[in-house]
């Protein structure tokens, strides 16, 4: 006699920007999820979106896709979010009869009828009070520390976010499971000769430069990246330890200069004078980043804090040799497999890029350590350990 098939609704909203973390961690647990399903596991899926995805994902025919928003709020804000999620959700799951729910990032939904699972990424507006810069900002996170507390199970990206949830939101530790994500497929593809050189033409750009971005807000940390870069320039240009200073490349999309957490690039650049020296390649799509990653000779990327840090995971994968600051989760990521700085130091990590830049047996070494490394994350672990989860509170 067959067991009865576990009904899982999932919270898939974040497929409508894949240009996020979060639209990438939920991309890669569904395709894995889909593959166990094709595994004849006894299971069936509807998943939950505020908008049509605009990439095809092939799904089995167990999985059914439900798009939804509020009568009358189609503007995708903070207002249409809390309605969605808070509101319109937890009623259709309802309806729906699901047997599991999972809520694949941090959000208000709380969800009474079935067993709740929630994905928490990160507790940034906890530890950094100042991405709270508004009334409904603050509203949002209160009702989301809520419905943390409410879940069944929370499952983190890194174990240093499931330190924080304990320490901060009070969450007992028996509540709370830690599984690694992975990074998108097209890192571990080889570059080509013909993708690397449309990919240096799109973006005017020479190998064996230096790499950073991630974002213009202060605690992706471009500041001292720009800071350190300027100190390295100097000392270069007194004793010429090499025979060409790299070009600094940052990709991220600007932010309003309005916003409070906006670092201004553009005003530093001037100030230093390198705005011939730095190139700012704004947004990138994902498809281009394997080749930039693949032709810098390293990756900086010092931020003060990551729920998990997925552009050092991408570099590995691409078999650049990464600088990464030494707080948060990072190091989870990095391992013995990238070099350390200070974060809030840039004549520190200005020594640690010289080093780099200066030996190529330690950046040949980095490249070999990454690569091993990087085959210890596996969306397929991931998904796993989510759906053992799930079944267990079936």
């Amino acid at each position: 006699m067959k067991s009865k098939k576990i009904k899982i609704g999932i919270n898939a909203s974040f497929l409508r920007r894949l240009d996020t973390g979060i639209g990438q961690v939920t991309l890669g647990f569904l395709k894995n999820l889909a593959k166990l399903k094709d595994k004849n596991h006894n299971f069936q899926v509807i998943l939950y979106l505020e908008e049509k995805t605009k990439r095809n994902i092939k799904l089995p025919k167990d999985f059914q896709k439900k798009v939804f928003l509020p009568p009358i709020w189609k503007r995708d804000d903070l207002i249409r979010k809390v309605w969605w999620e808070k509101f319109m959700l937890p009623r259709i799951v309802k309806k729906d009869s699901c047997d599991i729910f999972i809520s694949l990032y941090q959000n208000p939904t709380i969800i009474k009828t079935a067993k709740h699972i929630m994905l928490v990424h990160d507790i940034i507006p906890k530890i950094f009070p100042e991405y709270l810069g508004n009334s409904r900002k603050k509203i949002y996170w209160k009702l989301t520390q809520e419905a943390a507390k409410s879940v069944d199970r929370i499952v983190t990206i890194s174990k240093n976010t499931e330190k924080d949830i304990i320490k901060h939101l009070n969450i007992e530790g028996k509540k709370i499971t830690s599984s690694y994500i992975d990074v998108d497929e097209i890192y571990k593809k080889e570059v080509s000769q013909e993708e690397s050189g449309q990919v240096l033409r799109k973006y005017k750009l020479k190998p064996g430069y230096i790499f950073a971005g991630g974002g213009y807000e202060k605690r992706k940390n471009i500041e001292n990246v720009i800071r350190a870069y300027k100190i390295i320039s100097k000392q270069n240009s007194n004793s010429h330890f090499i025979s060409e200073m790299p070009r600094l490349v940052i990709y991220g999309k600007k932010l309003p200069k309005k916003l409070p957490l906006a670092f201004n690039v553009d005003k530093l650049l001037k100030e230093l004078n390198l705005t011939k020296q730095v190139s700012l390649l704004d947004f990138v799509p994902q498809k281009n980043m394997p080749a930039l990653f693949f032709n810098a000779k390293c990756f900086v990327y010092p931020s003060y804090y990551e729920g998990f840090g997925m552009p050092v995971l991408e570099a590995m994968n691409s078999g650049t040799p990464v600088i990464t600051s030494k707080g948060s989760s990072l190091p989870e990521v990095g391992g013995d497999s990238v070099l350390y700085c200070h974060a809030d130091d840039p004549h520190d990590l200005g020594m640690v890029l010289k080093n780099l830049l200066t030996k190529e047996d330690l950046r040949n070494e980095l490249t070999q350590r990454g690569l091993e490394r990087a085959k210890n994350f596996s969306w397929n672990k991931f998904t796993k350990k989510v759906l053992s989860i799930a079944e267990s509170l079936s």
